[in-house]
């Protein structure tokens, strides 16, 4: 399929259909990785899937966990330290 591209804002941008995004899974406010592929002159664009966890671990306690890490991390790094 062809498409242009377009301003938004700053930057540059290709809108999708949204019949490609509905066969991926994707909706406005998706995380997508995009990537460059210079040796084949390409921009790959692949969904952001969410980490499985392990059997018996709870999405929303890693969730917390992760929130934890996020907010306490640099301080936890300079008291082990």
């Amino acid at each position: 399929m062809r498409r242009k591209i377009c301003t938004i804002g700053n930057s540059r941008g290709i809108s999708l259909p949204v019949e490609v995004l509905e066969k991926l899974g994707l909706a406005v406010g998706s995380d997508v990785e995009v990537q460059l592929d210079e040796d084949r002159g390409r921009i790959v664009i692949e969904p952001v899937r969410p980490a499985a966890y392990p059997e018996g671990v709870d999405a929303g306690f890693a969730g917390q966990v992760n929130d934890f890490i996020a907010q306490y991390g640099p301080a936890l790094k300079k008291l082990a330290e």
